[in-house]
């Protein structure tokens, strides 16, 4: 068996994410580029390439204009430098909606220049015929529902979902759908608690909670939020460090070394080679 096989049997497979339903919770965390996907590998079963990319690293209000190059570039990235973890990719806004074969086509690509092991789509029941259409054709899909950020502009911005008895049946028709339509997963982000638990007992896929319940199969954060890289977090967020500061602490530290010229010092810089014996004679 190649060295490259060998290494891709060691990662978490679609099988071993379903097999734990209702049993130990997964781990996942989002990863866009190789140093933190490494550093991810060892404590997550899921890395989540998600479109949160553009609003995380290049600055954007949404992320609504990431295009497919984008989560193709990151995706490669996170495949090479983890070895473990399941690693699923965003298909982004424009990129599947439009029918079954446009995302086929394009899922088709991500997957066949990532390596990656699945994608994920947003979408409830009107996007059942394109998860059902994947799936036949050899590709994993995560679903994603609740709150669905590539639908930011109609939904009318970033609100939790199912807060009010009147609004559940959607979500969970929503989460059927996807689930009957061969989703090996389900995102529920920001669904109210007692909703999301609902679901999760209710579908037979797994399902990964994002502001939702602690009964969900898993939980998903995006890792720079848990890691304290920005000082405002949303509320479903955990802090878990406060790498900020770390990085302010650092810099400063830094800036005063070189402004007083004690860096660099000796033992940074490169001194002369000795000369050689023979030019010494002359």
């Amino acid at each position: 068996m190649s060295s490259a096989l060998s290494d891709e049997s060691k990662r978490m497979s679609i099988p071993d994410v379903m097999a734990r339903k209702g049993g130990e919770p997964l781990v996942c965390l989002t990863a866009y580029t190789a140093p933190m996907a490494e550093l991810l590998d060892t404590h997550c079963d899921i890395l989540l390439v998600g479109d949160s990319v553009g609003m995380v690293l290049y600055g954007m209000d949404t992320t609504v204009g990431v295009d497919i190059d984008t989560m193709i570039r990151h995706g490669r990235a996170v495949v090479r430098a983890s070895h473990s973890s399941l690693v699923v990719i965003d298909m982004p806004f424009g990129s599947y909606e439009e029918s079954p074969q446009q995302a086929f086509r394009n899922a088709a690509r991500i997957m066949a220049e990532t390596g990656a092991q699945a994608i994920k789509l947003e979408g409830g029941r009107e996007m059942a015929e394109t998860i059902a259409f994947l799936t036949k054709r050899g590709i994993p899909v995560m679903a994603h529902v609740g709150l669905t950020p590539q639908s930011v502009n109609i939904i009318g911005g970033f609100r939790a979902q199912g807060r009010e008895k009147k609004d559940w049946d959607k979500h969970r028709d929503d989460a059927r759908a996807v689930a009957a339509a061969g989703a090996f997963a389900t995102v529920l982000e920001a669904v109210a608690e007692p909703l999301a638990a609902q679901i999760s007992e209710d579908v037979a896929n797994i399902t990964i909670g994002i502001g939702a319940s602690a009964k969900c199969d898993g939980q998903i954060v995006v890792s720079e939020d848990m890691l304290g890289f920005q000082a405002w977090a949303p509320r479903f967020v955990r802090r878990y460090a406060d790498i900020a500061s770390v990085i302010g602490d650092a810099v400063r530290n830094y800036a005063e070394d070189v402004k007083s010229r004690s860096f660099p010092g000796p033992e940074n810089t490169f001194s002369m080679k000795p000369k050689a014996k023979d030019e010494k004679k002359k």
